[in-house]
């Protein structure tokens, strides 16, 4: 797996990359400490299965420099522009957490750059529990507090998002809280204080246009994820029939750490079809 950097709307992006094939860029989300470091365990499987599997740090995010417009489209619009500095012209998706509603949206705006899409854990595109339930736990992107984590508190994020606490290994805590503190523990507010930014304009829910995503789909999630996600999963599986729905046990949200062998082989089979 090699590290590597690219100059993207004049910032200094990092990246992670292995194999050859098909690209298939992986989205992380958007809590704190979130990077492309939540697909290191991935990469080499995915390679091994003949995909070019690319992870980046979002500009904000991890090891890559801050935008000025920490807004949700921005982000959005920037994995455009990530895919033309690596001149892919186009790809397939994976969208963790808040970034599958980012993939299936620039799917939408953007179909002749979008081959395939995995959401993967996504609670913001599943419909909401009937007679008005609410999903218990944070909305995607607001995983944090209001001051810098100690270890301690970054570990029970950590715990919280994963079924097998035992994936927590002292170096992995270490990265995960070293991606936590400082430039993008601010940048996690300036997040939250940016919102949308031109996002979120449509009459109807994401959930209730899924229909109209010219590329194909595949929703991964765990069935003990946090929001009701089980449940919430069943009710897009009655309202869209066809649609390729797994829930995969002994997984809460980070899906692809519970349960890396059934999520690669999925990638694998989805993307190669």
């Amino acid at each position: 797996m090699g590290e590597r950097f690219a100059q993207v709307d004049g910032l200094r992006i990092r990246y992670l990359e292995e194999g050859k094939g098909p690209e298939v860029l992986l989205l992380h989300g958007a809590s704190l400490g979130s990077s492309a470091d939540v697909w290191e365990r991935n990469l080499g499987p995915l390679a091994g299965r003949g995909l070019r599997a690319i992870a980046f740090d979002q500009p904000g995010f991890g090891g890559s420099d801050d935008p000025a417009d920490f807004s949700v489209a921005y982000r959005r619009r920037f994995i455009l522009q990530f895919m033309d500095a690596l001149k892919i012209q186009k790809a397939n998706i994976v969208g963790h957490s808040q970034a599958g509603a980012m993939a299936v949206t620039l799917a939408l705006e953007h179909p002749q750059r979008i081959s395939k899409i995995i959401v993967l854990g996504s609670g913001s595109i599943l419909p909401p529990l009937p007679d008005g339930a609410k999903q218990s736990g944070p909305r995607e992107g607001e995983e944090g507090g209001s001051a810098e984590p100690t270890p301690e508190e970054t570990r029970a994020l950590l715990e919280h998002n994963l079924f097998n606490h035992s994936l927590i290994t002292p170096e992995e805590l270490d990265k995960r809280h070293r991606m936590s503190i400082g430039k993008n523990f601010a940048a996690f507010h300036k997040r939250g204080q940016a919102g949308q930014g031109g996002g979120g304009k449509e009459s109807l829910p994401l959930w209730q246009r899924l229909e109209q995503v010219p590329a194909p789909m595949l929703f991964i999630y765990g069935r003990q994820d946090r929001g009701s996600a089980a449940q919430r999963a069943a009710l897009l599986k009655e309202k869209y029939p066809n649609f390729k729905i797994h829930l995969l046990d002994r997984c809460q949200h980070l899906v692809q750490w519970d349960a890396a062998p059934e999520f690669e082989k999925l990638c694998g089979e989805f993307f190669s079809s």
